[in-house]
């Protein structure tokens, strides 16, 4: 019997990446969707993020890619910088050979633009409806359906409830109970116009500076006409979750010591966002009747393997083609398709490995050393099957072609036998 009732959406909780590409994901198989987002306007706020081959493999799933491929940067490599004398530490070269390896390409974007990707695609796949300035509060479910309350005293009814809000998610509150763990490691961010980024560092790279407790990362957005900074450190204040804005003086004060070329980073900013950052221990059911956690909810994870934003989409595709496999017994059956064993089953594993990263995410600096003691100096370490994995390149493949890099954009690193070894005057951007 088909859950589907033409009077009666799905109920969305969360407009961030994931609940729009649940709601994309829902709106293709030819449902109803409406969208309940505590934000006053629809949005994202953020800045860059980084996108695996798996990413566009969803984006191409959910009928996107040419609209997201437009709006991304591709990097010719992802390389490792020490923070404290600048030696490279690894590259992983991102141009033909990896893309014919993995499929798809890896590429850097604008949050935003990822957002809007998503919102475009509903609209035009379906109905969509969405509420803003609306937060969710309690869930009430019966034999017909949901019913969503929100903290301005109104009702949601819906057929089911996708919980995509994130990792102070109200439906897993709801359904789980747990406390989210705070991860002590604090993140500012911030997004840069090129006319105001050094040049020596302006490369095609996804780019980062590793020390002790810290790390600072840096890539192109945009065309090249922008570029994200991203820091991070361990705090020495007790933290709670929370975004706030940034002190040019707080994240000074953790980056002492660091090289004057990584420093730069920090110094150039004029406003900054400040998350302290936070998951959750994994759990082993995602699913609660006719309820169902997606992305942050489901399993929030730390910055470090940069596959948030792509988990939250490969979800959306798992219930989007857990849907399809209902249909065909005659409708849409949200307690099969929520519960459809080895889709979910993908789904957890691969969450499950990204949370367990949190704890390998700042290496002392003589465990740093001690790994790499055997590398002749200079030489970059070949990177391994692990490190080829931390970007989720073990996604399914996609055929679709991507436009390339305009020539007029960032640079690229030039080769490592030319770079410059720390105290040359030249500098290895300009080499």
């Amino acid at each position: 019997m088909s859950d589907t009732n033409p009077s009666l959406p799905v109920l969305v909780s969360g407009g961030g990446i994931g609940g729009l590409a649940a709601a994309l994901a829902l709106t293709r198989r030819g449902l109803r969707v409406k969208v309940l987002e505590q934000a006053p306007q629809l949005g994202e706020i953020g800045a860059g993020i980084q996108l695996g081959p798996n990413a566009f493999a969803a984006f191409d799933a959910l009928g996107i890619g040419p609209k997201a491929r437009a709006r991304a940067v591709y990097t010719d490599e992802m390389v490792m910088h020490d923070a404290l004398d600048e030696t490279l530490v690894g590259r992983i070269p991102t141009g033909e050979a990896f893309r014919a390896r993995f499929g798809n390409p890896y590429a850097v974007i604008h949050r935003a633009d990822v957002h809007l990707s998503l919102l475009e695609g509903a609209r035009e796949a379906g109905t969509i409806e969405v509420a803003t300035s609306t937060t969710v509060q309690r869930v009430e479910q019966d034999e017909n359906g949901v019913t969503v309350h929100d903290a301005q005293g109104h009702t949601h009814r819906g057929i089911a409830l996708i919980g995509a809000d994130g990792v102070k998610s109200a439906v897993r509150r709801q359904y789980v109970g747990d406390d989210a763990r705070v991860s002590g490691h604090v993140v500012y961010r911030a997004v840069v116009d090129k006319k105001d980024f050094p040049l020596d560092l302006q490369w095609n790279a996804a780019s980062i500076w590793v020390g002790p407790n810290c790390h600072l990362v840096h890539y192109p957005l945009r065309g090249g006409e922008q570029y994200n900074v991203v820091v991070t450190f361990h705090s020495r204040d007790q933290e709670e979750w929370s975004v706030r804005e940034g002190s040019r003086e707080e994240v000074q004060s953790y980056f002492e010591g660091i090289c004057p070329r990584a420093r730069k980073l920090i110094d150039l900013p004029r406003d900054w966002k400040r998350w302290a950052t936070a998951d959750r221990e994994p759990i082993g059911q995602w699913t609660f009747g006719r309820a169902t956690l997606l992305g942050d909810a489901a399993h929030p994870t730390l910055q470090y393997l940069a596959q948030g934003a792509c988990m939250a989409l490969e979800d959306a595709v798992t219930l989007g083609e857990a849907l399809r496999a209902t249909a065909a017994a005659g409708g849409h059956r949200f307690d099969k398709a929520f519960e459809l064993p080895p889709a979910f089953a993908r789904r957890a594993h691969r969450a499950h490995r990204a949370v367990g990263a949190r704890d390998g995410a700042h290496l002392p600096r003589q465990g740093r050393r001690a790994a790499g003691a055997q590398r002749p100096r200079g030489r970059a370490a070949r990177p391994s099957v692990s490190t080829t994995r931390w970007n989720g390149c073990t996604a399914g493949r996609s055929r679709t072609a991507w436009p390339d890099r305009p020539r007029s954009g960032p640079r690229p690193l030039p080769p490592t036998g030319q770079r410059q070894r720390p105290g040359n005057a030249a500098s290895a951007a300009s080499a």
